[in-house]
């Protein structure tokens, strides 16, 4: 860890050494005193101060492992407590609404949801049953959030929450950060939510220790998160992972968007139902059973899904040969194909791919979080300001 330069104030030093702290047991949960001073390159001394006066701020307690080894006296784990700082994570998708009380290491405190139809998806609407929602989970945990994080399928301005387009709902142009910061009275981030579900999985899913990744979602369209070096890439304004819209297939469907071919038409929802045989206003519910059906009886899928898989390896190959992702995360829809059918894409994918080739082979592996992983990012987003001021 780099250590606070010499020209920084004793307060500020002290401010960066707790932030830092607190994230570590943030993300990475428990541990001792010890731990802490090695892993973060501070002295006992300075430990032990920070870790003091967190707890008797109430942030974090101490108590003995419950799983002890070895001879003499256990060292005390520092643990967070949850309550300490609390963050609302909503998650806007096409039909349904989710939202969480979240607390500090992640751990979520209570939740709701509703379904969205057409009349109720006008942002005016969702902004209403979600400050409503808000209330109740306030009302039934006896808890209220410090910040709001939330995670839109559209096109977002990072620094406001400015939703330019979010074509699946049929939002244009919409000042929804600025909104939800006035009716919650609470700082609000706005995101994509692909880049949520990329965050998500690199501090808590399949991703935690690779450094560059890729997490490809689908939900009605198709969403992509990029880390990189670590770092979640976010590009000039925010406006990054429109993966959905490469265009594959130029004389393609007509896409959402307004263009044609993009690679959403031929691997979002609607095009795995058509794949199946099935309406593409298939329920969702159903459309799933009908995957687990076709993944309890190896080989039953290759078939019917035999174009379909032909389509995502395209795109992939593509994704993965201006990245270079070690690593590419299947969220969401995805999550539930056959894994005859991902094991296909994933090996021709590092068949024709040239970067994954150079690079001993990208791995595909499908999302431990499932449909909670833009959740997650939502509140991971969230608390990126609140750790710094607990």
């Amino acid at each position: 860890m780099t250590q606070p330069g010499s020209g920084t104030r004793p307060d500020d030093a002290r401010r960066h050494n707790r932030a830092v702290l607190l994230r570590r047991l943030h993300v990475e949960g428990p541990c001792t005193r010890a731990t802490l001073a090695g892993e973060l390159g501070l002295n006992r001394s300075t430990i032990k101060a920070v870790v003091d006066g967190l707890a008797e701020a109430g942030v974090v307690t101490e108590a003995v492992p419950a799983r002890r080894s070895g001879a003499g006296r256990p060292s005390l784990l520092v643990l967070p407590d949850p309550q300490a700082a609390v963050v609302l994570a909503v998650d806007i998708r096409v039909e349904q609404v989710a939202l969480a009380m979240v607390g500090i290491g992640g751990q979520i405190l209570g939740r709701h949801s509703w379904n969205l139809h057409r009349t109720t998806r006008l942002p005016g609407e969702v902004i209403t049953h979600l400050a409503e929602s808000a209330a109740l989970l306030r009302d039934e945990l006896g808890v209220a959030e410090q910040a709001v994080g939330v995670s839109v399928p559209g096109v977002v301005r990072r620094s406001d929450g400015f939703v330019h387009e979010a074509p699946n709902l049929g939002w244009r142009d919409v000042d929804l950060g600025t909104r939800l910061a006035a009716v919650l009275a609470r700082p609000v981030q706005v995101a994509n939510d692909a880049e949520a579900g990329a965050l998500a999985e690199h501090l808590r899913g399949i991703g935690r220790d690779v450094a560059d990744m890729v997490y490809l979602s689908a939900d009605v369209g198709v969403g992509g998160g990029v880390v990189s070096g670590g770092t979640p890439l976010r590009g000039t304004g925010g406006y990054v992972g429109e993966l959905g819209h490469l265009m594959v297939r130029p004389d393609g469907r007509e896409c959402f968007c307004g263009s044609h071919g993009c690679w959403e038409t031929e691997v979002g929802e609607p095009a795995l139902c058509r794949a199946l045989g099935l309406p593409e206003d298939t329920p969702r519910g159903v459309l799933v059973a009908e995957l687990r059906d076709l993944a309890a009886v190896p080989g039953r899928a290759d078939r019917p899904l035999a174009d379909y898989a032909g389509w995502m390896t395209a795109g992939l190959v593509t994704v993965v040969n201006m990245l270079a992702p070690e690593l590419v995360v299947l969220g969401d829809l995805f999550g539930a194909l056959p894994p005859s059918v991902v094991e296909r894409v994933g090996s021709e994918l590092r068949r024709r791919s040239l970067v994954s080739r150079a690079t001993g082979g990208t791995r595909l592996a499908v999302s431990p979080l499932g449909r909670d992983g833009a959740l997650v990012g939502a509140a991971e987003i969230a608390f990126e300001p609140v750790l710094a001021a607990v």
